[in-house]
């Protein structure tokens, strides 16, 4: 007899939740029923869907608890279905539909030939996936939509969790658009920064940090941080970068910060760390994606944190907890 309580069951009837989720936020039915309840009849409609097929997808959302019947045949938005809408603090709508592209539902179902192989199922069949996002600029939108919301709960914990204290320049790593350097630089009006990226990255990051009013205190800098960073900055953050490569390639990025670092300087890493014992931690499960999309990239443990950035020439000296189980990591030149 299967039993209908375990995890693994609970495993399997999961992908038919998540199935119903991701049809929900890509046909944008929760920002339709936004106003107040509908019909199916008239929700189909306004989404541009089949009405006896929505009917049971909105049945099985209704056991999920995204949606509630108000009398037979029409629904309303429940308080935990807000989230599957754009622009609302919360929001998990990007990352449903992150999680159901076509690319990264691939990668998630051939995991087990990625076990297999030793290398990603995914890059196999559509290269490094940064060069996937580059063919399928929806894909990319959605990612880098997904990556500002996940960042948002920790740009203003970043610029006070850690004490930013004495250091005078920051130098922000492979800092995207520069969301976090501009928190930090908001909270500390006399910190300059340095961001660092590839060249079309950082145009985009001008522009932003420009908008904010901080485009006089930044400085802009492209390049490649396999063969080196900006010198002579007091402070090193990598935010989310570590993680993306293979403990090689990680250590060579780790060593050329080292190179660059000034002499009382310090590194900050905004990573995952997983616990050493089988205690639950979301960055189990972030791990498995990584697994699935990248050559090599990993989340670690707080033992194999502290020997990579010991072969790189750093020693850890604290990790300090952030929201939605990130961590700062703090390290100092050994």
């Amino acid at each position: 007899m299967i039993d209908s309580t375990g995890p693994v069951w609970d495993a399997i009837v999961g992908l038919s939740r998540f199935a119903a989720l991701a049809a929900m936020a890509e046909l944008n039915c929760a920002e339709h029923l936004a106003s107040g309840p509908m019909s199916v009849s008239e929700l189909a409609k306004a989404c541009d869907a089949h009405e006896p097929s929505l009917t049971r997808v909105l049945r099985e959302l209704e056991t999920v608890g995204v949606v509630r019947a108000v009398v037979p045949g029409t629904y309303e938005l429940t308080e935990e279905g807000q989230t599957l809408r754009d622009g609302v603090p919360g929001s998990l709508r990007s990352a449903v539909r992150v999680a159901a592209e076509n690319g990264y539902w691939y990668a998630m179902g051939n995991l087990a030939q990625t076990v297999r192989d030793g290398r990603s199922a995914f890059i196999t069949r559509f290269g490094p996936l940064y060069g996937y996002f580059q063919e399928h600029p929806e894909a990319a939108r959605l990612f880098n939509e997904y990556m500002a919301i996940r960042a948002a709960p920790l740009e203003a914990t970043l610029a006070t969790a850690y004490d930013f204290t004495g250091v005078r320049t920051l130098v922000d790593v492979a800092g995207g658009t520069g969301h976090l350097l501009a928190a930090v630089l908001d909270r500390h009006p006399g910190m300059r920064g340095v961001l660092f990226d590839i060249a079309h990255v950082v145009e985009d990051a001008r522009e932003s940090l420009r908008a904010r009013g901080l485009g006089d205190r930044c400085e802009f800098e492209s390049g490649d941080f396999f063969d080196s960073v900006p010198a002579g900055g007091d402070l090193y953050l990598l935010a989310s970068v570590i993680h993306n490569w293979s403990d090689e390639a990680a250590l060579r990025i780790l060593a050329n910060v080292r190179k660059a670092l000034a002499g009382h300087g310090r590194l900050l890493l905004l990573e995952m760390v997983l616990p050493d014992d089988a205690t639950p931690h979301i960055g189990k499960d972030l791990d498995m994606r990584m697994l699935a999309v990248t050559d090599g990239g990993r989340e670690r443990t707080l033992s194999e944190h502290t020997r990579l950035l010991g072969e790189a020439g750093f020693t850890l000296s604290r990790v300090l907890p952030l929201p939605a189980g990130a961590s700062l990591i703090e390290a100092l030149p050994g």
